[in-house]
């Protein structure tokens, strides 16, 4: 790693004095010619996407961003991510050379597969088990983010700190995005004691669009990180609090300790990688499922002429809602830790196995429900789970100078995770991605089931991406739980297939099969398209808002953009 001295903190600040309470316009941001860095950030919300290209001013690469982003959105995006929670980082260079790490929580280590089973041996309401200490994984973003920065960061440790201490300590301004989170009715009642009296007023109603509000203890946590490494959050009263804090709400023996907050351990892991029309992608693989779900629905639609078939044509979104089914289905059975399970990420990747798979899909009608493969080197006694759908998450992306570029994917799991709140941030209920129950209804065991120190299967689908002449063109993922795959997938067609730039693509009209449904986004083309898709053979649809939130940095006629969702522009501008 090669570290500089730290530039000066006093001009950051005096930017970042002003990040509580700026706007950015929405669509796209093209980095200029005439701009004091170079490269590019995306991010959920403009007040961490300024956090991390401060740290591009200040001379560091996209690894420096990254993490900084990542500090930002604990602190202005605290109902999503945080470092209450976990991660996935892939970084790609311009050389093509791809390392991933994995923060994902892990849950204590007397944790066993009946971990969320009642008294009576049956799987509570979701919600009984999400507001507990049991749905609590050790967090591993502060790891993570070391591991990261020790490996490739460029800018000192306690640089990357400085845009989040500020926003904590100095405040920064209520949005839409987080006051919509505080008006859902399970927000107030998750909540703690702590989470309440900071966010909620003294008759119950959330803190208004446009309040100020600052978080000491989290930006007291921030700096002693800052100073101390990632011991200050990993080791002494602080992992005693979270320990603690868990211990409390666990209603069972064998609870979080602090030796299970002491050993966590972020991990280098092996990446995905596959080809898509010639442009070389790569992402997260196990405990992730979204890096071999991606490459599964793409190769599965390769050989159709989905350009020629046109972004507004019904026949172009069944094929892709159709090799959705099939890739979740092989989903459903096999992903999970790696650490625990075999996972046959070999045999679902060969192409030979895509194209078998894809030999399912016909332009002409449904599968309807569809079964999972059988890939080479896949268990043979396994069963598909009862993991419950997940909601939170927030996805960051950063390019250099270098053409290096971070995508990473943050998450506390629920909206505001368990309500849990230690040390001035959320604690996730990541644990609640493993399979509630141990087994399947034919009596095998689930993959993805509850065990001590494991890992739970995730979503997230952090992916970086070169064209074919072998030049870094994109680094994207989502937020939105299981929709995640699908919804980078779908902005992946529209860059590549229809050329879109990254903000349209991540614009697209989206749909997703759910089983035998398939849910079609409300008041776009894709709604009044309704009946060609029955016509199709998909009989039950749903028409919804889309449950979606992407971000990417791509090039685009010669220049990186920063984008997300445009779904999003209005709920995350500040007054």
């Amino acid at each position: 790693m090669v570290t500089r001295p730290l530039t000066p903190v006093v001009a950051s600040l005096m930017l970042l004095a002003t990040l509580g309470g700026c706007a950015q316009s929405p669509g796209a941001r093209v980095a200029s010619a005439s701009s004091s860095f170079a490269g590019e950030v995306s991010a959920a919300d403009p007040r961490a996407q300024e956090a991390g290209i401060a740290m591009l001013r200040q001379g560091g690469n996209a690894t420096d961003a990254a993490i900084a982003t990542m500090l930002a959105l604990t602190v202005v995006e605290p109902q999503s991510s945080g470092i209450g929670g976990g991660g996935f980082f892939v970084r790609g260079s311009r050389d093509g050379v791809v390392a991933t790490l994995d923060g994902r929580e892990t849950a204590p280590a007397g944790a066993f597969p009946e971990w969320f089973l009642d008294a009576a041996g049956k799987v509570p309401p979701f919600e009984q088990s999400q507001a507990s200490g049991l749905s609590v994984g050790v967090p591993g973003n502060v790891a993570l983010a070391w591991k990261a920065h020790q490996q490739y960061g460029k800018l000192p440790w306690k640089a990357l700190f400085q845009p989040a201490i500020a926003l904590a300590r100095d405040g920064f301004v209520v949005n839409r995005q987080i006051f919509d989170a505080l008006s859902n009715e399970g927000a107030l009642a998750r909540s703690s004691e702590s989470g309440r009296n900071w966010l909620y007023r003294a008759d119950g109603t959330p803190q208004p669009i446009g309040a100020r509000v600052t978080n000491p203890a989290l930006a007291d946590a921030l700096a002693a990180i800052a100073d101390e490494g990632p011991k200050a959050l990993y080791q002494g009263p602080r992992a005693e609090a979270i320990a603690r804090t868990v211990a409390a709400a666990t209603p069972r023996p064998k609870a979080m300790t602090i030796a299970d907050v002491s050993g966590y351990t972020a991990k280098e892991r092996s990446p995905v990688c596959g080809q898509y029309r010639g442009y070389r992608i790569c992402g997260m693989g196990p405990p992730s499922s979204g890096g071999v779900a991606v490459l599964q629905i793409l190769g599965m639609l390769e050989r159709f002429d989905l350009k020629a078939l046109g972004a507004d044509n019904p026949v172009t979104w069944h094929l892709f809602a159709e090799a959705q089914r099939v890739a979740y289905a092989d989903r459903e059975l096999y992903l999970a830790d790696s650490d625990f399970v075999t996972v046959p990420v070999k045999g679902l990747l060969d192409p030979d196995y895509i194209a078998s798979r894809s030999k399912l899909i016909s332009a002409n009608g449904s599968l309807g429900t569809v079964t999972a493969g059988k890939p080479a080197g896949a268990p043979l006694a396994l069963a598909d789970g009862d993991e419950p759908p997940e909601h939170g998450t927030s996805h960051l992306a950063a390019v250099d100078s270098s053409g290096t570029m971070v995508s990473y994917t943050s998450t506390i799991e629920s909206s505001w995770g368990s309500g849990l709140m230690a040390n001035g941030f959320f604690l996730n209920n990541e644990l609640t991605d493993f399979s509630r129950s141990p087994v399947g209804r034919d009596g095998k065991p689930v993959a993805n089931r509850v065990e001590g120190s494991k890992r739970p299967r995730s979503s997230m689908s952090p992916t970086v991406i070169w064209d074919p002449k072998g030049e870094p063109v994109l680094a994207i993922g989502a937020a939105g739980g299981q929709t995640i795959p699908v919804t980078t997938a779908r902005a992946i067609i529209g860059y590549i297939d229809f050329g879109l730039s990254p903000h349209d693509a991540l614009g697209l009209p989206f749909l997703m099969a759910f089983g035998d449904q398939l849910l079609l986004e409300k008041g776009t083309w894709l709604e009044a398209s309704a009946d060609r898709f029955r016509a199709l053979g998909h009989a039950g649809i749903m028409i919804r808002e889309a449950p979606i939130k992407a971000g990417a940095v791509g090039r685009y006629r010669g220049e990186w953009q920063s984008s997300r969702d445009p779904r999003v522009e209005t709920n995350v501008e500040v007054p």
